[in-house]
């Protein structure tokens, strides 16, 4: 096993800590457990030893404690500790089970919350290059692998070597000489089992991969569904689906191939096993060397000596697959953080108080004032396309600045830096004179209200989509609703507030998702509203209801607006014109027309209805 595995593995044995003493009671009970099945062929073997005794034969060996007594009396005696150590051995490993059982599927639930909670950590540049059905693949399957290698592999391989163990002292105890045999034999046959699991190991690792891309095909098939059905790509996504499939079912068979060929070739050997101990132990017999209930005891021991042996080449193929998720997972865990909260504790780590009426709502903290600034920032996806280059602005406190400029310009990308999603390669943003980086997430993205043009919705109720973070009672929150003109929104919805929504709000239309995206922000009181067109998909007399309440949110208050219609923009106090990541020009709407610059040129092709700013 390579050095990784033991590292990964000993970073992931500390969520077994809290099952310390079921773990050490399943570890004890491996004994017991073990001499209860070796003592079964020796009792087996005691058994003809006696009959033959009783029919004159003279080179058996019976053991002390049955010498003295009547051959009925020590055969019922024989046959009452079978069946008490088959129940005890049966009652132990039951026991044994449900413990290994419990403990993996605690594994499973640990593991699998830090996996979710250091995924939603991650930077947004990480889950842009990881596509969602291949994280979804390690969350689930690989941690079911990975439940194997801690439950049902690792303490089923160390029963079979307790049980092997037990085995080989008995048959040495017994008669070295057949014992020794059976025992020299297995080391060629650990040999080329252990070479057989790594070849195993490298075609799991195959299979992992090529069960992500399946997911991930799947997944991005089924969200993208209405394209696929309006441009009749059925055919064509199916025939890519299908290719993908058929790379899955190649992989699988080569592990396959691998697994059967470990369990034909113990099978083999076991049975040339048994037939060395018939064809030495029956000569043996006959010159009068060894008793025949000491040969059937062989037997015994020679059968059960591979079983052991048959079951930790099964369980190393579920430990070779639990060894793939052990290094996939441990890739997750070992992402790094690019996104850190430097701060231990903030004002924003204190639980939000609840709200209470829209006026104080729209009522700006006094801690902060609003103040953003971009210094000398910075900012590339790739490292071949820089998409900021050395910008520079600052916003006044309750400023509202309008953000213009060409598809790529960089717009989009200024919001997710100020929130932190990212962060840039050089330069610094501030807000109130405090680097956004010193500051703790909750609290930055408290100070932050952003309402963006794609608006997403959990599944769930209306209210709780409001609430998400926040502690508000139900009359408080239809009062805020009824403030911000949701009042006609949560009539026509079936239940108001309770109404269930789809998964993204799907029976929701565009517009009354958005409304609901700008009342979850001004219930949130931020210092900074960061608004993408936050009104694009509102028909016009939801806009112009909720238009009132929008002023009454953005009064002074500072706010950062990507502005698509020219109305919006003339509204804005400043406006940063970008292109290529640059600031290029910045003033009032009537200052730029004059400039006659790029944005003169964007504001008369849109007058014109031929592009957007």
């Amino acid at each position: 096993m390579a050095g990784s595995d033991l590292q990964r593995i000993s970073r992931l044995g500390r969520y077994l800590g809290r099952d310390r003493r079921r773990l050490l009671l399943t570890l004890i009970l491996l004994i017991p457990v073990a001499l209860a099945g070796a003592i079964q062929p020796l009792l087996v073997g005691q058994a003809i030893s006696i009959l033959r005794t009783v029919s004159g034969a003279t080179n058996e060996a019976v053991a002390p404690i049955l010498q003295p007594l009547d051959s009925t009396l020590a055969l019922r005696l024989i046959i009452g500790a079978l069946l008490i150590s088959v129940l005890v051995r049966l009652a132990l490993q039951g026991v044994q089970s449900f413990n290994i059982q419990s403990v993996g599927q605690r594994l499973t639930a640990r593991i699998r919350r830090d996996l979710f909670a250091h995924a939603m950590d991650l930077s947004l540049r990480f889950h842009d290059r990881m596509p969602v059905g291949k994280l979804l693949t390690r969350l689930t399957s690989d941690v079911d692998a990975l439940a194997e290698v801690f439950g049902s592999g690792a303490v089923g391989v160390l029963g079979d070597l307790v049980t092997l163990t037990v085995i080989a002292v008995s048959m040495l105890l017994i008669e070295w000489r057949l014992g020794l045999l059976l025992l020299v034999s297995q080391v060629p046959v650990t040999l080329v089992v252990l070479w057989l699991q790594g070849r195993y190991r490298k075609a799991n690792y195959r299979v992992r991969e090529e069960l992500s891309q399946l997911n991930a095909d799947f997944q991005e098939n089924l969200q993208g569904l209405d394209v696929v059905q309006m441009f009749r790509r059925e055919a064509f996504n199916g025939d890519r689906f299908q290719r993908t499939g058929l790379a899955y079912r190649e992989a699988v068979n080569g592990t396959i191939l691998f697994d059967s060929s470990i369990s034909a070739f113990l099978e083999w050997v076991s049975l040339g096993a048994v037939a060395i101990v018939l064809a030495l132990g029956g000569w043996m017999v006959t010159s009068g060397a060894m008793g025949l209930g000491i040969l059937t005891t062989f037997i015994l021991y020679s059968q059960r000596l591979f079983d052991p042996l048959r079951q930790m080449a099964e369980r190393f193929t579920q430990i070779q697959g639990g060894l793939t998720a052990v290094e996939r997972i441990g890739e997750l865990l070992e992402e790094p953080l690019e996104i850190r909260d430097h701060t231990l504790a903030g004002p924003g780590n204190s639980k939000a108080s609840p709200v209470e009426t829209l006026p104080a709502l729209l009522q700006v903290m006094p801690s902060a004032s609003g103040e953003v600034v971009f210094e000398g920032v910075h900012f590339a996806y790739r490292p071949d396309e820089p998409i900021l280059q050395d910008l520079s602005f600052r916003l006044a406190p309750g400023e509202h600045v309008a953000l213009v400029g060409p598809t790529g310009s960089g717009k989009t990308t200024v919001i997710r830096l100020l929130c932190r999603l990212y962060e840039p390669q050089q330069g610094r943003i501030l807000l109130d004179g405090r680097d956004i980086r010193s500051l703790s997430l909750p609290d930055l993205r408290r100070q932050l209200g952003v309402v963006l043009q794609d608006t997403f919705l959990f599944s769930g109720s209306v209210g709780d989509n409001l609430r998400l973070d926040r502690e508000i009672e139900d009359k408080q929150l239809k009062e805020v609703c009824r403030d911000l003109g949701l009042s006609s929104l949560l009539g026509r919805l079936p239940q108001g507030l309770d109404t269930e929504l789809r998964e993204r709000g799907g029976n929701l239309s565009s517009g009354e998702r958005q409304l609901l995206a700008v009342a979850r922000v001004a219930i949130r009181n931020p210092n900074v509203l960061v608004m993408d067109e936050a009104t694009a998909f509102m028909d016009p007399s939801t806009e112009a209801t909720l238009q009132r309440d929008l002023d009454r949110l953005l009064e002074r208050r500072t706010a950062v607006v990507i502005a698509h219609r020219l109305a919006t923009v003339e509204a804005a106090d400043r406006i940063l014109v970008l292109r290529r990541g640059r600031l290029i020009e910045q003033g009032t709407h009537l200052q730029l027309r004059a400039q006659g610059g790029l944005y003169a040129e964007l504001a008369e092709l849109q007058e014109r209805g031929l592009a957007r700013l």
